[in-house]
């Protein structure tokens, strides 16, 4: 650990709570001060599914604080002052590159020491408001546009939300190891133990959904947002959105009445929406066409006392409702 920074945050801390030398501060228990007693890494995650892979694989040698609080949006997080500090004292910043323009800005004006950039451990692709999977067992290397998608270069414009995808989120945790074991070598060999662990758990999070979903009558699900264009690719399914991977953007009515086509064609029976979202849309289209509403969480955020992989599982529960899946 960088003992500098230490110092740095234990005498911004003195400094914030009036405190006039530092024998005082060692008694206080202003920020930073927990840090430097139990000799934790801090590490400062931007959102939601990079605070669950810093604190699986970090377990009790890290203390990790999220950017975004429970509950909000996280594209439209906008830094504070004293947020931007932390990324500047941090042992250890986990962020998306792309997805939240003022974090991007924020790493970058902070220059923090270490840093594990998630779109670096994996292929982030362009998505549309369609996504059609192919089958499950082929790589998704080289399918075109028709498709509703292609390839990106990492962090330049693909879509984001590549932790739905648990084989894409478990390459992005084996990056997040690696820099935790910089960040921290005398931990190293326990990182790593919890990071294969968690890749496990990952991986067979995969097989449930191939096999929860391998008996589906019908491969299309509409949904308000176009976050699950990586689940859809992984799984053979046909991703329907009404807006595209802004969750703000409007639709238009040209896309509405294509999406009237495809339910009626494709025999579909659920208009998904975003438990933290406006289920106005949903509920509107699904009138419409005398559809079921359901709830498909894209992750970005959990209510207390749930996870990614509790998420994740009532995720595959509503599809395979919604596709006919027994």
């Amino acid at each position: 650990m960088n003992a500098s920074r230490r110092l740095i945050r234990a005498l911004a801390a003195a400094t914030a709570l009036g405190v006039g030398s530092l024998a005082l501060t060692a008694c206080t228990s202003g920020p930073g001060s927990e840090e430097e007693a139990d000799g934790k890494v801090n590490v400062v995650a931007s959102f939601y599914p990079l605070q669950f892979l810093a604190q699986q694989i970090g377990a009790g040698h890290v203390e990790v604080e999220s950017l975004t609080k429970p509950g909000s949006e996280p594209h439209d997080l906008e830094l504070s002052p004293q947020q931007t500090g932390r990324l500047t004292d941090s042992d250890l910043v986990v962020y998306l590159k792309g997805l939240q323009p003022a974090v991007d800005e924020g790493v970058q004006q902070a220059e923090p020491e270490h840093v594990a950039e998630a779109s670096s451990y994996t292929s982030l692709e362009k998505h549309s408001e369609d996504v059609h999977g192919e089958d499950q067992d082929k790589d998704h290397e080289g399918h075109g546009e028709d498709h509703g998608h292609s390839h990106s270069d990492s962090g330049q414009g693909g879509d984001p939300h590549v932790w739905l995808d648990p084989v894409r989120y478990a390459q992005i945790a084996e990056g997040v190891g690696k820099k935790l074991a910089e960040a921290d070598p005398a931990h190293k060999k326990d990182y790593e133990k919890n990071t294969r662990a968690l890749t496990e758990r990952l991986h067979s999070l995969d097989k449930e959904f191939k096999k929860g979903l391998s008996r589906k009558k019908t491969d299309t699900f509409i949904t308000t947002h176009a976050a699950f264009g990586y689940l859809a690719e992984r799984y053979g399914l046909h991703q329907a959105a009404v807006s595209g991977i802004d969750p703000e953007s409007e639709p238009s009515g040209a896309r509405m009445k294509k999406l009237h086509k495809i339910a009626k064609a494709d025999d579909v029976d659920t208009v998904f929406f975003e438990s933290s979202a406006s289920d106005k849309t949903a509920r509107t289209l699904a009138n419409d066409l005398n559809l079921r509403t359901g709830v498909l969480s894209p992750l970005e955020t959990v209510k207390k006392g749930q996870d990614y992989f509790s998420v994740m599982h009532q995720n595959l529960f509503a599809l395979q409702n919604a596709l006919g899946a027994p």
